[in-house]
């Protein structure tokens, strides 16, 4: 299959990925911008491999395949076996949220969670959510070790979007990006204030690999309601936050993952 049809088969597939209940062939093929005739071609593959299923209302949808396929790759790298512990540990000290990400492909993806938050006042997002680079304490971290073009490139890839998209905080401009990230870098942590989303404020370090070069591999987030987590109490949460990826870079098989 040529590699353009490759990439608009994931894109059909993204698109079905933030549709929950399904989409029409029209639709897909309107949020896709390809001809409906090419869209159905991949529907009707997709849903031959097991990948995509048709509804009683025709609409189309993930079947549950695609996630299990990811579910099966994690579980065999064995990566949560240990890992799992070290957010778990850190969730229950600071009784907030936790996450953990790694580098792929040129983006973050959330691997990990740990809810350490007893009361009803807390967040949880859905894992599977893309990481906002420029709007996260998470991406800040990471876009921060990068070269300043490198990581221009992959925010405009990706778009500014909106503070209604985000929160009333989030930079809107490569200007007040640049600084942000100037500023990340300097202090060693990411801090999103009601950035990613109103009312929610993080603090976020890098893990770094085993390379002499020492790159950020992946990151570890802390996170939870701004009425609960001024910035203050999120930088006071800085030791334990740095203790958790200490014990995470002496865990052998998710240094090999990461470095491999």
């Amino acid at each position: 299959m040529p590699s353009m049809n490759i990439d608009r088969c994931f894109q059909v597939l993204e698109i079905l990925c933030d549709n929950g209940q399904g989409l029409s062939l029209g639709e897909i093929a309107q949020k896709a911008d390809i001809p409906k005739s090419a869209t159905h071609r991949m529907l009707t593959s997709l849903c031959s491999a097991g990948y995509v299923t048709q509804l009683g209302s025709k609409n189309y949808r993930l079947s549950l395949s695609l996630p299990s396929l990811g579910l099966r790759f994690l579980s065999t790298t064995h990566i949560m076996d240990e890992c799992q512990q070290v957010l778990d540990d850190l969730a229950a000290e600071v009784g907030e949220l936790v996450r953990m990400c790694l580098v792929s492909n040129s983006n973050l993806v959330w691997i990990a969670k740990a809810q350490g938050a007893k009361n009803s006042l807390m967040i949880d997002p859905v894992m599977g959510q893309k990481v906002a680079l420029h709007a996260t304490a998470t991406g800040k971290v990471w876009l921060a070790s990068l070269t300043t073009e490198t990581a221009l490139r992959y925010v405009l890839r990706d778009g500014f979007g909106t503070r209604e998209d985000h929160g009333p905080l989030v930079v809107q401009t490569i200007e007040e990006l640049q600084a942000e990230l100037i500023a990340t870098s300097k202090r060693g942590y990411g801090l999103a204030i009601e950035e990613a989303d109103p009312g929610i404020a993080a603090i976020a370090i890098g893990i770094p690999g085993s390379s002499p070069k020492a790159e950020i591999v992946g990151t570890v987030s802390i996170a939870g309601p701004h009425s609960r987590l001024q910035k203050e109490k999120l930088i006071d949460m800085l030791p334990s936050l740095q203790q958790a990826v200490r014990r995470l870079n002496g865990i052998d098989v998710l240094m090999r993952f990461v470095d491999s």
